[in-house]
């Protein structure tokens, strides 16, 4: 018998050669879904929100011109219609995800950060489908949500599909998984280099990165990028004057910028997971709450729009960005369309708190659509009123809001998300301000030291220590010294199968035996691989496949140990490849597995060394 490789596979050379083609493909999938996502999203703004509602959201200028057959309808605003056209999306989407996918709910993300480090990088093939549609519906009639959720979701899901497919290891699949989440996030935002980042460093709350994914997230993430734009155009989301930073001075109220986005993205944090706490003891259907979400949505958005009568039209209009997308409004202060008044300060300010609240009755009520989109809104719209208030303050230093508008968004988005590194590269990248590297440093440092103890990712974990796809690596040192030999039980039996098993063979033995992994072996007692009691299961819910499969059809790659193999090794490569258990042979390398070692073995081994003391 021979005895397959014990070793770090994924992270060698051949391994990222590998991935690397993997991840090109899953990047122009994502691209394609970015495409498609935008185009459904228009179509459903011009057949409701613009038809019905008369409302258009203005888009930034990396997106105008590019409607298509989705031209402006030129029908009159009716924005009493605009409490009740969200109810659309919200009922459709409702009961396409609880019917269908309802790990689709919100805003998709943290589903894709969970994946990562606990179900072994999995994502279900229809959920990307489902999260596309509802998303649409939900932000195109209406409802407040990025975009940046359901591409991401695209991107992972298809890199999880692919994996499945390829039989690819657990830590290759989630590095591609991974990488398709950066891809959608460097497509929608043209920011491919951010959305590599973000990639590796979403996944954790503290200064820590994921290192894998983050080549093959380039390849995928500058993939993604060239397929969107060459449907929607190259360059930044937004078009911005040329700045340049060349007066330290200006970094005391930049500071002082960090310190309030730091506040205001607790409030954001709060009012979304209150809001959501509080949809979830609602005792209604579950398909019906984004419904309700919607039509608050609504509600909030026409009361500003009347609350803000007084103000003008133009300022009416602009209150509504607290629905859908919201970027226009951006795009006008970049545009210098809006003065530097106490008026356009007011609706900044009313625009940004009023988002955090629509947004949370969005997706905080089961909706579908992401929080990074609306977080740049925020942000920007929070930024620029603090910029007013530092013009009427210092008139000759600050001539112009622009700075204090692109600095909100990263201060905002870093605080929210404990991702300073990419939300930087991010903002600098959607605005083409790379000349602003500098201050975006300072309000990204300070945010994100001013904002420890809350995210608006809740599957973020604190760091590679906690999380369950990396704990081999902290049990090597405790361990070392010890063997297989030392820890596996005596006389423990191990079942084995043939490759021609079949399902319903593997089913009895499930209910008959404890064992978590079946080592597979041909009619010449030579090893094959095993089959884990999870894939069994999984192949036990479809019955298209339950007739015909057999154990061949189920086979993992897996090391045969023997007694003297090192135990933290093992332990590496089970949590790597997520098997419970691994057979263990006699030193000779013949015949049947003398025994299973159990991953609870090497817990207890792990337990035991712990407590005892130190040697002085």
């Amino acid at each position: 018998m021979e005895k397959l490789p014990l070793g770090i596979a994924g992270s060698s050379f051949s391994a990222l050669r590998k991935l690397a083609p993997l991840s090109i493909l899953v990047g122009v999938i994502a691209g394609f879904g970015a495409v498609a996502f935008h185009m459904l999203g228009q179509a459903i703004v011009h057949f409701t929100l613009d038809l019905i509602g008369g409302y258009r959201p203005l888009s930034p200028l990396g997106e105008q011109g590019a409607h298509g057959f989705f031209e402006p309808t030129g029908a009159p605003l009716r924005p009493w219609l605009l409490m009740l056209v969200p109810i659309i999306g919200g009922l459709i989407s409702g009961w396409l995800v609880y019917t269908f996918a309802p790990e689709a709910e919100g805003h998709g993300t943290d589903a894709a950060i969970k994946a990562y480090h606990k179900n072994r990088g999995r994502i279900r093939p229809r959920v990307p489908l489902i999260k596309m549609i509802a998303s649409a519906l939900t932000i195109g009639t209406g409802g407040s949500g990025g975009r940046e959720g359901p591409i991401a979701q695209i991107g992972a899901g298809f890199g999880s599909f692919l994996g499945d497919k390829l039989k690819l290891p657990d830590h290759q699949r989630r590095i591609i998984m991974a990488a398709g989440l950066g891809a959608g996030v460097g497509a929608i935002f043209r920011a491919p280099l951010a959305g590599a980042i973000f990639a590796s460093e979403v996944l954790y709350s503290d200064p820590d990165f994921e290192a894998e994914p983050l080549i093959p997230a380039f390849f995928s993430s500058i993939a993604a990028y060239c397929v969107y734009s060459m449907v929607y155009g190259f360059g930044p989301l937004f078009g911005v004057a040329s700045m340049k930073f060349d007066n330290p001075m200006l970094l005391v109220p930049l500071g002082f910028l960090a310190a309030l986005m730091s506040l205001a993205s607790l409030l954001y944090v709060k009012c979304f997971y209150g809001v959501t706490a509080l949809f979830k003891r609602l005792g209604v259907p579950q398909k019906l709450k984004p419904a309700i979400g919607a039509v608050l949505t609504g509600g909030v958005g026409v009361g500003l729009f009347f609350a803000m009568a007084g103000a003008g039209e133009d300022a009416q209009r602009g209150v509504l960005s607290v629905l859908s997308f919201g970027y226009g409004i951006l795009q006008n202060t970049f545009d210098g369309k809006m003065p530097l008044t106490a008026t356009i300060a007011v609706l900044l300010l009313v625009v940004g708190l009023g988002k955090i609240l629509t947004t949370s009755l969005t997706i905080g009520s089961g909706g579908s659509g992401g929080v990074f989109g609306p977080s740049m809104v925020i942000g920007g719209c929070l930024g620029g009123a603090v910029g007013i208030f530092f013009h009427y303050l210092m008139p000759n230093m600050v001539t112009s809001i622009d700075m204090f508008v692109i600095m909100g968004m990263a201060a905002f988005f870093t605080a929210a998300a404990n991702t300073p590194v990419s939300t930087l590269i991010i903002v600098l990248e959607m605005t083409a301000g790379f000349k602003l590297l500098l201050p975006a440093m300072w309000v990204c440092g300070l945010a994100y030291v001013l904002s420890r103890g809350w995210s608006i990712y809740r599957e973020q974990l604190p760091c590679r220590a906690h999380s369950p796809a990396h704990e081999h690596e902290f049990f090597a040192d405790v361990l070392a010294g010890l063997k297989v030999c030392d820890v596996l039980g005596p006389g423990r039996k191990c079942a084995t199968i043939l490759p021609t098993t079949s399902l319903e063979e593997l089913a009895s033995l499930l209910s008959s035996t404890r064992q978590m992994s079946f080592p597979v072996v041909d009619e010449d007692g030579r090893y094959l691989g095993i089959v884990c009691t999870q894939d069994v299961r999984e192949f036990l819910h479809n019955d298209a496949a339950q007739s015909a499969a057999i154990a061949h059809d189920l086979l993992r790659q897996a090391p045969a140990l023997s007694p003297n193999d090192c135990l933290g090794e093992s332990m590496r490569q089970m949590s790597r490849d997520g098997i419970e258990e691994l057979p263990v042979f006699d030193a000779s390398g013949c015949g049947l597995p003398i025994g299973l070692l159990r991953r609870q073995d090497i817990l207890a081994a792990y337990s035991k060394r712990m407590k005892q003391p130190e040697k002085v």
